[in-house]
């Protein structure tokens, strides 16, 4: 079989077929060749020669009820007719060049219709009433365009609503176009971050989206005043051109009935009183935070919100330490610590939990003809994991201080093939958490804590199995040919209290293979887990959550002699199924017992010619079933070039689109635009 039938059989093998949670082997055959002749290509490592600290206008506001573009327009309107009245246009020309000018203002703002709507398969939420009349407000959190953006956050002040609210969701909408590459966002509530969310990559004709989001976890923030701060890093110069407008509104009402926490506590570095972005930067900072627990305490549960960026962002893809300059002369430094990821909470310098995170793909991530219009999971929404520390309430509800310390850490491979915890990662994870704390005085718990019982909990946290082969190829003339490599983790943890037992089971694999002198890569990765939270009584009551994420990527770059390219395949997936926990989850998105199951599987092709277009096209099917407290709802969406064919939803729109985004400008190193390394320069 050649090799381009080779791959096609592989794809459809993958696309129709289930996922094994057996292990996996690196495919035996070579991934096909690309059908280009590379050249040689000396390393250079290229310099981001972007202002970082450029002068942006303070954007502390407070509040406002209108969108003042608008208010804007509408007085341009006003100018133009008191000018026409006075007969001071002096021609149809200047008048037509005026309108002109408008129209291309008005373009940009949010409430334009002419935009491409991109957006993430999720379970509709509704921002209508329940029908009790008590509360129906909806107030205007943010309208701010991000320009130069980096170290200059929208900053607003938040007041609440003048009515009684248990139902809080925020609705972001947001505009684009031009050039830009995709940016991560973080929304905070003083200093606790409430949600993260990426933006789309805009194209010359301009893009919007829309997300919806279930908030109500975060009531007992909303119910004071607050400093809401979204920081959104951006950069505009003479090639990276587009700004993202955003507007933020939030709907108060009544009519669930659930518990939210009582009080929420930030894991972060608490900026907000300088207006900053509160997120921890790893492995630079040091996390640790204190916090005295109220002896009314009856749970506590931790959310971690955590992604890498630069050299992390895709760890997934990373090698062994050893290997990460396999392939330098070809395609550069790669990037080490090997692809596993463990994220890791500790209580007091006692380790009290473990999230071992999913594979975000962002907007331009892998290959950029992915994401058009349909983006990543989770890329408009990234899931916070949970930590139930309850266990460890009866020691640290004292009256004393206690620490809380969120880490991340890969993994370092001896010569002989040893694994053991690197302690550290590459450069960098965005990191925070919120401890959610549930308050009841007659609880069993605070009874025990009144009557001295402060046992702690027994902690088991043996160290993970770990399985890691390597093998380096060269080839006829002594370099360096392929590097096949596979990680193999499992691990158990448990806490237990004379209440509550947290408990979790994890397991890992990752098969990856580089060949064509690391021109081509292959990853087939699983994580797998179960994660329960028991109550210990006569009669014990388990909550639990089981999870997977597969995953399967295949990318080859290719050096041409007026560009570079890249062909790539992939089949992705994120399924979990939960029973009831205690209030709304900031991983399951919702408050009682849920089911998730979703996949995106396609091809792409990306062609960059030296100084002039990129071009990028997309074959991708995206199916999405969820269950929410047994309410369920099914899509499935087929979309080529930027243009869906196919959508399940009748409110899905079908939007003409050239596959040639001639709006970009050609890039100088595949490998470093998608986070593989710092690639190589043309000559």
């Amino acid at each position: 079989m050649d090799p381009q039938s080779l791959m096609e059989d592989c794809f459809t093998r993958l696309a129709v077929g289930s996922w094994d949670r057996s292990p996996v082997l690196v495919l035996s055959q070579e991934p096909p060749k690309f059908q280009e002749t590379y050249t040689a290509a000396n390393t250079v490592w290229p310099i981001d020669n972007c202002d970082f600290k450029s002068n942006v206008s303070d954007t502390r506001s407070k509040l406002r009820k209108v969108n003042p573009s608008s208010g804007l327009a509408i007085m341009v309107l006003i100018a133009i007719c008191g000018l026409l009245l006075l007969g001071h246009f002096p021609s149809a020309s200047s008048l037509q060049s005026g309108l002109q000018s408008m129209a291309g203002f008005l373009y940009q703002t949010p409430s334009s219709t002419a935009l491409q709507d991109f957006f993430q398969l999720y379970q509709p939420i509704s921002l209508d009433s329940s029908g009790n009349d008590n509360c129906n407000v909806e107030i205007l959190l943010m309208d701010h365009v991000f320009g130069a953006s980096y170290g200059a956050p929208f900053v607003g002040d938040y007041e609440p609503p003048n009515c009684d609210f248990d139902t809080v969701r925020i609705n972001l909408t947001v505009t684009s176009r031009g050039k830009q590459y995709d940016r991560l966002a973080l929304m905070y509530l003083g200093d606790n971050e409430v949600f993260r969310t990426s933006t789309a990559e805009p194209t010359a004709n301009g893009i919007v989206w829309t997300y919806i989001k279930e908030m109500s976890q975060y009531n007992s923030l909303w119910r004071s005043p607050q400093k809401l701060i979204f920081d959104l890093g951006n950069i505009i110069n003479d090639v990276y051109t587009g700004t993202f407008n955003a507007t933020l509104t939030a709907h108060f009402s009544t009519g669930q009935d659930f518990k939210t926490a009582d009080m929420i506590l930030p894991i972060s570095a608490r900026k907000s009183a300088s207006n900053s972005s509160s997120a921890f930067q790893l492995p630079t900072d040091n996390t640790t935070v204190m916090y005295e627990i109220p002896t009314a305490a009856s749970r506590a549960v931790v959310s971690i919100s955590a992604c890498g960026q630069s050299e992390e962002e895709f760890w997934w893809s990373n090698v062994l330490s050893q290997d990460t300059q396999d392939f330098e002369s070809t395609v550069g430094r790669l990037y080490g610590y090997t692809p596993f990821r463990e994220v890791q909470l500790y209580i007091d310098g006692i380790l009290a939990g473990l999230v071992w995170p999913f594979p975000i793909i962002f907007t331009g991530g892998v290959t950029p003809g992915f994401w058009r219009p349909v983006v990543g999971t989770d890329a408009f929404d990234l899931r916070q994991p949970e930590i139930d520390i309850s266990p460890f309430l009866p020691v640290i509800q004292d009256g004393k201080q206690h620490s809380f310390e969120i880490r991340v850490t890969g993994l370092n491979v001896s010569a002989d093939g040893i694994a053991t915890f690197a302690d550290t990662v590459g450069s960098y994870w965005v990191v925070t958490g919120n401890i959610f704390i549930y308050l009841d005085d007659n609880s069993s718990a605070s009874k025990a804590i009144a009557t001295g019982e402060r046992n702690g909990p027994t902690v088991e946290a043996p160290l993970p199995v770990f399985a890691v082969t390597r093998k380096l190829i060269h080839n006829d003339t002594g370099g360096n040919d392929s590097l096949s490599y596979s990680v193999v983790v499992e691990r158990v943890f448990s806490a237990t209290s004379s209440l509550y037992s947290w408990s979790q089971k994890l397991s890992f694999s990752n098969h990856g293979l580089l060949n064509q002198q690391g021109y081509s890569q292959l990853n087939r990765q699983l994580t797998t887990g179960n994660n329960t939270i028991t109550k210990l009584r006569d009669t014990p009551i388990s909550n639990s959550i089981e999870f997977q994420y597969p995953l399967v990527v295949n990318a080859t770059y290719g050096i041409t002699s007026d560009g570079m390219t890249i062909d790539s395949w992939m089949k992705r997936g994120l399924d979990f199924e939960a029973t009831e926990g205690l209030g709304i989850s900031t991983y399951t998105l919702t408050s009682g017992p849920s089911y998730l199951h979703t996949t995106q599987s396609g091809t792409a092709q990306y062609k960059s010619v030296t100084g002039g277009k990129s071009s990028s096209w997309g074959d991708t099917i995206n199916l999405f079933d969820s269950q929410i407290n047994g309410r369920s709802y099914h899509r499935s969406v087929h979309a080529v070039n930027g243009t869906v064919l196919h959508d399940t939803d009748p409110k899905g729109k079908n939007w003409p689109s050239s596959p040639h985004d001639d709006g970009e400008i050609g890039r100088d190193s595949v490998r470093a635009i998608i986070g593989k390394g710092p690639g190589a320069l043309i000559n």
